[in-house]
């Protein structure tokens, strides 16, 4: 292999679409360069976020790129679900600065894959190699407190933890399609309870004179986006956070991802009181951004739940992530799921002390999961 060059790239739009083509899944809502250069540009994945694109790719001596890794710049842990509050936390009772810190994940999404884009071959592990090298020298060069990989692919966890990267471990919970043909196809797998509630919960939806409607970003006219987006800053509001996402930014999302973006809509005389805006890749469904105008019982659990399964269901689709925490999705069949992050910590003695505390901590996690499995839904099946 040629002699690697890794460069530092202060934006998303600065790498060439063909290049992120090459190297990222086809396909992915997230891991393609509009995703990321919209969020940039409106400021979502910008320093008033909290996030500096600090990107590195990897070209080989003929100019070609051979590998990606986004990074951004930190100075705060809003958006990269990470939970590292505490670790920031106890970083100030010490008199030590925990921000910036830099992380590599999607921004305001906690979804599982790659985070190492390379180019398939024979030297695609000494690239991954180079990249993760070149991310240490960006913590240790800048003055950097650490450098964290959110929700990386499972193989990368081997490579991270190989350059000394603690690994923590947290739950989801994700639907997975068991051949079902259809929503009632999948209810009749509930017990007789849980499949009560579930269709009582979709009756109160369907009487209650709501109308409801799928569309993908392609069919979304940009006029709309305004009302739609005030329903998602309504969540937000109410529970006094701060909406990051602005209409123009979801206007431009729906544009350029098209079919890759799916909001599921509630009416009312017209009206749009509530939505539910997810995004897709060929195999799965990833929910994302609730929000409504007044309350109406159970649509959340309809717009959030049901509605992506009957979607997943239709389309064809393995598997529906409807996005971080909720205990309440795994009475409606969402499985308790391990995800993990990787995080380098440069001061030795901070990451001795929190390689041990990730230490204690996994069993509890492993061993919740465990137990949440024993609530899920679905009939249990006897022996021969």
């Amino acid at each position: 292999m040629s002699p690697l060059t890794v460069s530092v790239v202060a934006a998303t739009g600065e790498i060439t679409r063909t290049d992120w083509e090459q190297l990222a899944p086809s396909g992915h809502p997230f891991l393609n360069r509009d995703f990321l250069d919209i969020l940039e540009r409106h400021g979502m994945a910008g320093p008033e976020c909290g996030w500096k694109a600090h990107h590195l790719t990897a070209m080989n001596s003929d100019g070609m790129a051979l590998g990606i890794l986004p990074l951004y710049v930190r100075t705060n842990s809003h958006g990269d679900f990470i939970h590292d509050w505490s670790w920031a936390a106890a970083y100030q009772q010490l008199g030590k600065p925990y921000y910036p810190k830099l992380l590599s994940g999607l921004p305001h999404t906690p979804a599982t894959g790659p985070r190492l884009l390379v180019r398939p071959g024979d030297n695609a592990e000494c690239i991954r190699h180079a990249l993760v090298e070149a991310a240490l020298e960006q913590v240790a060069g800048h003055g950097l407190s650490s450098w964290h990989v959110a929700f990386p692919a499972e193989d990368e966890v081997t490579v991270l933890r190989g350059h000394g990267l603690l690994v923590s471990h947290n739950v989801q919970f994700h639907w997975r399609n068991h051949g079902c043909a259809d929503f009632t196809d999948f209810l009749g797998t509930f017990n007789a309870e849980r499949r009560r509630k579930v269709r009582a919960e979709r009756r109160r939806v369907a009487d209650s004179g709501l109308h409801i409607e799928v569309r993908h970003g392609n069919e979304i006219d940009p006029e709309e986006w305004p009302a739609l987006h005030s329903l998602y800053a309504a969540t937000f509001d109410k529970y006094r956070n701060y909406a990051a996402f602005t209409p123009a930014s979801f206007a431009d999302l729906a544009s350029s991802l098209g079919r890759r973006m799916v909001a599921f809509i509630a009416r009312e005389r017209g009206d749009p009181v509530a939505i539910s805006i997810c995004f897709r890749s060929d195999d799965t469904l990833y929910g994302r951004y609730w929000g409504t105008a007044a309350s109406y019982h159970s649509l959340h659990f309809e717009l959030c739940f049901y509605q992506g399964i009957d979607y997943c269901l239709r389309e064809g689709l393995a598997t529906f992530e409807p996005g971080a925490g909720g205990e309440h999705k795994v009475a409606r069949g969402f499985e308790p799921t391990v995800v993990r992050s990787c995080h380098w910590i440069e001061d030795a003695r901070m990451r001795h002390l929190l390689d041990q505390h990730l230490d204690r901590q996994r069993p509890a996690i492993l061993a919740y999961a465990e137990e949440a499995a024993t609530h899920l839904p679905f009939r249990k099946v006897s022996g021969p």
